[in-house]
């Protein structure tokens, strides 16, 4: 690991599994970006979950699972990308709508799309009426996590579905938005969520028909 990456503020274990991470994403982007722009998106992404991880042990993991999406994002700017559209749902914690969304999304397009989700002041866990409510469809969400969005990400996405953030959305010129008006589920028992669940499965149906992709 280069000098600018060795740090004195993490302990030998995390720095042994962001080596690692960072070995891992180098070899699933070999080609794309050089050793020196992944250990870079790495440890920012680390810093950016440091502030709010309840749990220091699982922080290399989120960052390197944050790191991957950042990097794909960036390979989509600069002209790597597959074709498939891209939609990234925003909204405030990131912890019920726009995780709601992006699990309808990824169970109905599959493979035919890719789903992404931010906060603009991202939470430190899902909902659990959220998770609870997603679960009662079929849909696991238990193992996604509030992130913040970059970047790379806004310019990267075809769509971008806004739900409540307001101004602190990013606004980026010839981007396609939609903005969603859906109730915040936040501090609601799973029954109350369902009412803003079925309505998320249609606007989310509905824009998949829109962008011509199959539903599974």
């Amino acid at each position: 690991m280069p000098d600018t990456y060795k740090r004195h503020d993490l302990t030998i274990d995390q720095q042994l599994a962001l080596t690692t991470a960072a070995r891992r994403l180098g070899e699933e982007l070999a080609g794309t970006f050089g050793t020196e722009t992944i250990e870079r998106f790495l440890h920012t992404s680390y810093d950016q979950f440091a502030t709010k991880a309840a749990v220091a042990n699982f922080l290399p993991l989120l960052a390197e699972r944050f790191a991957r999406q950042r990097l794909h994002a960036l390979a989509r700017v600069e002209g790597h990308g597959d074709g498939r559209p891209i939609v990234l749902f925003l909204c405030v914690h990131n912890a019920g709508r726009s995780q709601m969304a992006l699990g309808f999304f990824a169970a109905l397009a599959g493979e035919h799309a890719v789903g992404w989700s931010g906060g603009s002041e991202f939470a430190t866990e899902i909902n659990p009426a959220a998770v609870a409510s997603m679960a009662e469809r079929g849909i696991d969400i238990s193992r996604e996590f509030p992130k913040p969005w970059t970047e790379e990400i806004v310019r990267a996405a075809d769509v971008v579905v806004t739900m409540g953030c307001g101004d602190a959305c990013p606004v980026y010129p010839g981007k396609r938005y939609l903005d969603w008006e859906l109730k915040d589920p936040a501090g609601l028992a799973a029954e109350d969520v369902r009412p803003i669940r079925e309505e998320i499965e249609r606007r989310v149906r509905a824009l998949l028909a829109d962008l011509g992709v199959p539903v599974a």
